[in-house]
């Protein structure tokens, strides 16, 4: 079942002009990254919620990653994709390779503040199953994740993230963000204050 919806889903490019931000939505067609394997992405369906919610709440449970403090339930994860369809979109990663399951890494984009004269800002999320880390899948998904904020229409992609994420930090600066900000002892996590940056990318 999942197989079949999941194959209803227009794939999003990922040849080589996805490296320089021109690749586009092309129903039907999937090219891979030279560096990421068998790796391609595509929009996120029902069907993956399970998958992305293991992925999610491993963040939750043994990383300040995210600041959530309770694991997602399955209907919590799939409320939570049905709030990202349309301009908010949620892309995966898919590997039909991968013997832990085809979703190897998530990204999102969601609303960044409720007051009316934000609707141009959103916010991103990127999250890699953590065995998969250092393949390029953050970098690809982050990628596409932009382009589809463009055609989207909006103009101002934040991240949030922890000071300590050195790699996350080091993906957003690759990809275009500016460090605009230091929000200090913010979250509690662990029994620990978190600084979170602020970064930001201007889009054309």
């Amino acid at each position: 079942m999942r197989g079949r919806a999941a194959n209803r889903v227009p794939s999003i490019a990922t040849s080589q002009a996805a490296r320089t931000g021109e690749s586009r939505f092309r129903a039907g067609r999937t090219a891979t990254l030279l560096d990421v394997g068998s790796v391609t992405l595509r929009l996120a369906t029902v069907g993956d919620a399970e998958q992305i919610r293991m992925i999610y709440n491993h963040e939750v449970m043994h990383t300040t990653a995210t600041f959530d403090l309770v694991p997602r339930s399955l209907p919590d994860q799939e409320a939570w994709l049905a709030d990202r369809t349309g301009a908010f979109a949620t892309l995966v990663a898919v590997d039909p390779d991968d013997a832990d399951g085809h979703v190897v890494g998530f990204a999102a984009l969601s609303p960044y503040k409720d007051r009316a004269a934000y609707r141009t800002s959103v916010e991103d999320s990127v999250y890699v199953r953590r065995d998969r880390n250092g393949e390029g899948i953050g970098s690809m998904l982050l990628r596409q994740l932009l382009e589809v904020a463009a055609n989207s229409g909006f103009h101002a992609v934040f991240a949030r993230i922890n000071t300590a994420g050195d790699t996350s930090i080091a993906l957003h600066r690759k990809l275009g963000f500016d460090m605009v900000g230091i929000e200090r002892e913010v979250g509690r996590k662990f029994n620990r204050w978190h600084d979170v940056a602020l970064m930001q990318h201007l889009l054309a």
